[in-house]
């Protein structure tokens, strides 16, 4: 089955309804429905409760995050993913973080808003709209 890692613009897009919102949920519909297993972070939990807590408050934030668990499975950060990360050339150290771990577990794209943050990836990076226009279904790639 088509693993996908889901950055923190999925998620926001998702819950907060803004930019490619209908993809996003489209997409999470597709995993919640196990034709595509989705996996995130802790790092994106942690971003998004930070953003959505100034939209909507803590507890709407912890209610529309135990939503999204149930739905997305966690990639693990450990000492080796993040000493990865340090001795990265990526730009950004989150953003390498999430893609060595993303590496390290299978993952076959990354769906994001921020292209570029993955630049270089072997993973593709896709946005929401991408990958649904890709129209893959349950197809193994």
């Amino acid at each position: 089955m088509i693993k996908l890692f889901i950055d923190s613009d999925i998620v926001l897009d998702l819950l907060i309804k803004r930019n490619e919102f209908e993809s996003s949920a489209i997409l999470f519909t597709q995993i919640d429905r196990k034709e595509f297993q989705g996996f995130t972070s802790p790092i994106v939990f942690a971003n998004v409760h930070s953003i959505m807590t100034k939209y909507a408050g803590k507890e709407e934030s912890i209610l529309n995050l135990r939503r999204i668990r149930k739905i997305l499975s966690l990639l693990t950060i450990n000492e080796e993913v993040i000493d990865e990360a340090l001795y990265s050339d990526a730009p950004g150290f989150e953003d390498s973080i999430q893609y060595i771990a993303s590496e390290k577990n299978g993952i076959d794209f990354i769906i994001t808003r921020n292209k570029k943050d993955y630049k270089g990836s072997k993973i593709p990076a896709l946005t929401a709209t991408e990958f649904l226009e890709m129209n893959i279904g349950n197809e193994e790639i």
